[in-house]
């Protein structure tokens, strides 16, 4: 059925929808090509050492003179690489507000032609500046590298949770609210904000079907599950994990306890305030609210197996690494293939009454999927800027590497921002020391730096509907549930509003 309508001709968007189909099979083909290709030329030693020297050029804080050239040397007009990007941004903010195109944003495959047409200008500018190797090369890193493992770790903890309802009489109180959040905040680092997220959010909707002031719930859902409540391991969030895997010990991230602390009651506290206040605009017959009978339970309590399955893939398998127990080296997707298995024995042996519970549809995650793909291509050339002059800001204290990584985590993929600041700050220090954390492979970095960039890119992904892959999946959901969720800038209204001076306060104290 044709969303065109409001000024949108049937033929325009006969041309859209024929435009994300010719993307999308373009998309993949690179992909395929540009995977295959660097899969040969890692078994190639010429050409290994070769992109090993490439690579190696790349690298924030690489100590040869001819690196360091060409760390500073950023892309020929890069400002002109990154309109594509912005110009996606401002479509997924402002689309959906302009009546000619309001209707005609909410089809998925709309959404998917402007991705991929921004995506297209991205490529076309690489080609320009670096020539067909580097469209490859840009597309290898976007789409197989990157983006393949974000959208099927989404999809199978969307998946999996939707899989289990949690069900009884929830009376839509302040008190059982921030009961949700709380939970919420406490098992994010265990099972990652994602998941956390898709876990409760389904009955946290439920609860507050009869409320007509809802949408605040939502976004202090985000805030605090979606985000600041994965601090604490390496679990909670991918920059965290990324982390890990380059040598930051497991349990460090439990020494930013206090802060994990001070966030989660600030934004506890300000949430039982305000809904406590919102709460008694209710209408009578819902302040009233009586039980049911019906007690809590959970249906589909199975899936909490394959969910911990998925947690535990993705915390313990790595390509190219041995696998746990096994003694096999991980093949390349070895990861996502198992999680896709976790999947498809969920929705085989799970019941669907707990999917029927919870409304489960696959349109939020189609919607962050289509968006994405375009994300992440588009992002390429503000990230390889990033990369070419992360090392020339001048940051030397834990507050300027925090904003910093905050910022950009807010509407870069906050995972290659954090590693970005990560690598910047471990160039900074090579020798032990007070204050001086040594890494796993045998490097060292200032802890206060490394706790800096690890607040900013985890806190900070909370700015933004696209800060953090969850909060665009929650708010799909909420808006399938009949919430009606501020726009991109509404909801920068409200994290400017709380998530700010929180930010602020837990620069004074724990990082002046």
């Amino acid at each position: 059925m044709s969303h065109a309508a409001h000024g949108i001709s049937p033929a325009i968007d006969r041309v859209i929808r024929a435009f994300a189909f010719a993307g999308a099979a373009l998309v993949v083909v690179l992909s395929i090509v540009a995977y295959v290709g660097a899969e040969r030329a890692k078994h190639s030693p010429s050409a290994g050492h070769a992109d090993a020297a490439a690579e190696a050029s790349l690298e924030v804080g690489a100590t040869s003179s001819a690196a360091t050239q060409s760390v500073k040397k950023v892309p020929p007009l890069w400002w002109l690489g990154t309109v594509p990007f912005v110009l996606l941004l401002l479509a997924i903010a402002i689309l959906p507000l302009v009546p000619a195109t309001a209707h005609w944003w909410e089809s998925n495959l709309h959404r998917l032609a402007v991705a991929l047409a921004l995506a297209f200008l991205t490529l076309l500018y690489v080609l320009l500046v670096g020539g067909p190797g580097k469209v490859l090369a840009t597309v290898e890193h976007a789409i197989p590298e990157e983006y393949v493992p974000f959208i099927v770790l989404l999809f199978a903890l969307y998946v999996v949770s939707g899989g289990i309802a949690i069900l009884g009489d929830f009376r839509p109180t302040p008190v059982v609210n921030a009961s949700f959040l709380a939970i919420g905040a406490i098992i994010a680092s265990a099972i990652g904000t994602t998941g956390a997220s898709m876990l409760l959010i389904w009955p946290l909707l439920r609860a507050n079907a009869s409320r007509r002031f809802r949408v605040h719930t939502i976004v202090f859902f985000i805030f605090l599950v979606s985000n600041c409540g994965g601090l604490l391991l390496p679990t909670g969030d991918p920059p965290l994990f990324l982390g890990y895997l380059r040598g930051v010990p497991f349990l460090w991230t439990l020494s930013l306890w206090g802060e994990w602390l001070l966030c989660g009651g600030v934004l506890l506290g300000l949430y039982l305030l305000v809904d406590t206040v919102l709460f008694a605009r209710e209408a009578p017959e819902v302040r009233a609210w009586r039980p049911s009978g019906r007690g809590f339970r959970i249906e589909g309590g199975s899936n909490f197996l394959w969910l911990g399955l998925v947690v535990l893939t993705v915390a313990t398998i790595q390509e190219g690494k041995p696998v746990p127990l096994l003694g096999v080296t991980a093949f390349p997707f070895l990861r996502e293939l198992l999680m896709l298995t976790w999947v498809g024995l969920s929705l085989v042996l799970g019941p669907a009454s707990a999917r029927q519970a919870n409304k489960f549809s696959y349109v939020a995650i189609i919607e962050v999927a289509c968006l994405f793909v375009g994300i992440f291509i588009t992002m390429q050339v503000p990230l390889e800027v990033l990369k070419s002059t992360g090392s020339e800001l001048g940051l030397t204290t834990p507050a300027q590497f925090f904003w910093v990584t905050g910022i950009l985590s807010s509407f870069l993929d906050n995972a290659p921002t954090y590693l970005v600041f990560f690598q910047t700050a471990e160039s900074l220090n090579h020798e032990p020391g007070p204050g001086i954390l040594q890494l796993l492979g045998g490097e060292y970095i200032r802890e206060d730096l490394l706790e800096a960039v690890s607040l900013g890119a985890v806190f900070m992904g909370a700015m933004t509907y696209i800060g953090n892959g969850p909060n665009f999946m929650v708010r799909s959901i909420a808006e399938q549930s009949g919430v009606r969720m501020p726009s991109f800038f509404g909801y920068m209204l409200y994290s400017a509003a709380v998530m700010l001076p929180l930010m602020v306060l837990v620069v004074a104290i724990f990082l002046a």
